[in-house]
């Protein structure tokens, strides 16, 4: 029998599925919750992954198909949902995975975000990190940020995606919206270009090099906000993680230029919930205010956590603060809050009731 793909991924949309795993010679997983659920079926054959890729692969990959070990790209059923799809080569005959992709952008009420986020939609230039791993929702984080930018301020967005995810409608905004290989050669290409095109916000899909972060650098210092998203575990081991870009010679003076430049870096990851393993985000804000402007320049990245953990402000809080809420709120259980953590010994203390903080006067953030 035919493997009929667009009738799969409808039966996975009413199941809520976030992911869709199609291998050649195993049947279809699902993840749902955060969970992989395997699909009693018969296996996926190798015409199955042929026929997919002749139905979904946009005409410039076709092509080059045999050339190709890893592709992104986005198919799309109408009225049903959008999917980012990797085909990957593997040691069998290649696999693809979509990622649903909602038409619906929710808001940061909807995603159980801080409502305080929104305030870095407000700067006029600088720039924002979203930080986590593949699957904590950084791409819808940032939609959303973009969502209240296009709905509230009159700018020009331009996005650079790998590949595109999210459509926006122009409200407010004007939105051009720019796919790697299709539409531009590469992200720092992209953000070249971009500066040409009379941008106010600009969207990177992702830091992967040098190159890519000082162009998105330069962008925020020549008066644009800048978003874009790394692959990290925590606020402090992003700034690490953007350090290690650079030539050791050459860091310091690089720190002291992010410092200034940057607005914010927000780490989150998704977390199980009591309520039938719903998962709701757990995160992590660092907003560069003058004291950890100061540490960051200076190389004091251990006075900024201790600065995180001892405030009291919603701009900067640490993911223990994060996960405590929810376990106190019951959404979460002692296990999972100590699972997620970042900082083990400090969680349990706390989830013993033996943590105890100083916090520092407002004036001093």
């Amino acid at each position: 029998m035919v493997f009929d793909l667009d009738d799969f991924l409808i039966k996975s949309h009413k199941a809520q599925a976030s992911d869709i795993h199609i291998n050649s010679n195993k049947a279809p997983s699902l993840r749902i919750n955060g969970e992989i659920y395997k699909i009693n079926s018969n296996p996926i054959t190798y015409d199955d992954i042929k026929a997919i890729l002749d139905k979904t692969l946009p005409k410039e990959y076709l092509k080059r198909i045999n050339e190709i070990q890893d592709i992104d790209y986005i198919y799309e059923i109408k009225g049903v949902s959008r999917y980012r799809v990797n085909y990957c080569k593997d040691i069998y005959h290649g696999k693809l995975t979509f990622r649903t992709i909602p038409y619906y952008i929710k808001n940061l009420k909807e995603l159980a975000l801080p409502e305080f986020l929104k305030e870095y939609t407000t700067f006029n230039n600088g720039i924002v990190f979203i930080t986590g791993a593949t699957g904590s929702g950084k791409s819808t984080t940032l939609a959303s940020l973009i969502e209240i930018i296009n709905q509230n301020y009159k700018r020009h967005i331009v996005t650079i995606e790998d590949p595109v995810e999210f459509v926006y409608e122009d409200k407010k905004s004007i939105i051009t919206q720019r796919s790697l290989d299709i539409d531009v050669r590469d992200f720092k290409t992209g953000i070249k270009y971009a500066l040409r095109q009379d941008p106010d916000v600009m969207l990177v899909g992702e830091i992967r090099d040098k190159d890519t972060l000082l162009s998105a650098i330069e962008a925020a210092e020549t008066g644009h906000l800048v978003f874009s998203t790394l692959h990290t575990n925590g606020t402090a081991a992003s700034i690490n993680r953007l350090k290690g870009f650079i030539e050791e010679s050459g860091q310091e003076a690089f720190m002291k230029r992010l410092a200034n430049c940057i607005r914010g870096i927000v780490h989150q990851q998704l977390v199980p919930t009591v309520d039938n393993g719903l998962l709701t985000p757990a995160t992590e804000v660092l907003t560069f205010t003058p004291t950890v402007i100061d540490y960051v320049k200076e190389g004091k990245m251990d006075e900024v956590y201790l600065l995180m953990q001892r405030s009291k402000q919603p701009n900067i809080s640490t993911m223990n603060m994060s996960l405590y809420d929810l376990y106190q709120e019951g959404k979460i259980t002692k296990e999972t809050a100590l699972e997620y953590s970042l900082e083990k010994t400090e969680m349990d203390q706390r989830l013993r009731g033996m943590y105890r903080d100083s916090m520092l006067e407002d004036s001093i953030l």
